[in-house]
């Protein structure tokens, strides 16, 4: 077996641990030991996925330098929400801890590399522009929510499980980008086109969109405020 064949094996057999443990952990209860379980395997998955994917990038940005700058750019997003989905359940009592120069360094690598690949994507790019410019507002986003949410700290202590939810999201784009996109395309081939190109890359964002809104209502409903008076000394 040639390094190649191993890599590509090792690579494949990572992503499909992966993608199940992901569902795994988002079909079960919240904070179940089998929750807990998947995802003490996902995240080493992912681990593994991006440490492989860094010499793919370098790799491929030599000789397309349009698509390895986007590869990159999909590396630090990922890493980003790899990194704090992981540390959100850490530091869930340590506010500070949590948005340390881990965070903070994330936050502006966010928004150089989003800068740089919409850049990228309106004067080099000439296949997938859409997706490329598109997807450079995901990272300008994480910078905006990520610089707002380091100036304070939080007053609704149910913070880090916000944070979790919405990094978990971004993991599970990641995972289903990479396996509608390179895994799907090479287990049915007939499927291999533009238009899957496009829903592999744009889809899991619409998902992942509606399943925030959902997934926050359900596990971060808004308090009510109470009644007035209460509370105020007579």
């Amino acid at each position: 077996m040639t390094l190649h064949t191993l890599s590509f094996y090792t690579h494949a057999g990572l992503g499909v641990l992966a993608l199940a443990t992901f569902w795994i952990a988002g079909l079960s209860r919240k904070g179940s030991p089998l929750h807990r379980a998947a995802g003490k395997v996902y995240l080493p998955a992912m681990t593994g996925l991006l440490l492989a994917a860094v010499p793919l990038a370098i790799a491929v940005f030599q000789r397309m330098p349009v698509a390895g700058s986007f590869l990159g750019y999909l590396l630090v997003l990922t890493v980003t929400s790899v990194w704090c989905s992981w540390r959100a359940v850490k530091d869930k009592k340590d506010w500070a801890r949590y948005t340390g120069p881990v965070f903070r360094g994330l936050m502006w690598a966010n928004l150089a590399s989003a800068l740089v690949i919409a850049g990228v994507g309106l004067l080099l790019a000439k296949q997938m522009q859409l997706v490329i410019v598109s997807f450079s507002g995901i990272g300008l986003f994480a910078f905006v929510q990520m610089w707002r949410f380091s100036r304070q700290r939080p007053e609704d202590p149910r913070w880090w499980l916000r944070e979790h939810l919405n990094a978990m999201l971004g993991n599970g784009v990641a995972t289903h980008i990479a396996f509608l996109s390179i895994g799907l395309p090479k287990v049915l081939p007939m499927l291999a086109g533009a238009t899957l190109m496009n829903l592999a890359w744009l889809g899991p964002l619409v998902v992942a969109f509606v399943a925030g809104v959902y997934l926050t209502r359900k596990f971060l409903p808004k308090r009510a405020a109470p009644p007035a008076g209460v509370g105020v000394a007579g």
